[in-house]
């Protein structure tokens, strides 16, 4: 799959697309790849606060759980419900149908990569 140039990610496979002070946020294709079937994802309620670099959910795949770690500091103003009751789905569409949260800004956006640095940065794993 390619790495859509539109969107910004971080080191630890999130990805980020901002749009009027609100960010949506997923995993990489490559990060879901990697994990294998996803079978359960644990994410904040709207209204939760999340700050950029720290934890905020869970993925569980057939193979281990990994962290989700937040790229930006802001209130989750809407979860993707189909992502808990259909997780497959986001080995299925990361990019679209698979988002995980919204997040309403609270600060600027943290330096991210581009789709050519995390391109570069999977091609080293």
């Amino acid at each position: 799959m390619s790495i859509p140039e539109n969107l910004k990610y971080t080191k630890e496979h999130e990805w980020l697309n901002v749009e009027d002070g609100v960010a949506t946020v997923g995993i990489t294709a490559f990060a879901a790849e990697s994990l294998g079937d996803i079978v359960f994802v644990q994410l904040p309620d709207a209204g939760a606060t999340v700050t950029a670099g720290e934890v905020f959910g869970e993925v569980e795949s057939t193979k281990s759980v990994s962290e989700l770690y937040a790229p930006v500091s802001g209130e989750v103003v809407e979860v993707n419900e189909a992502t808990s009751d259909r997780p497959e789905v986001i080995n299925e569409d990361p990019y679209t149908e698979g988002w995980l949260l919204k997040v309403r800004l609270s600060g600027d956006v943290p330096e991210l990569l581009d789709a050519a640095a995390y391109a570069a940065l999977t091609q080293e794993n």
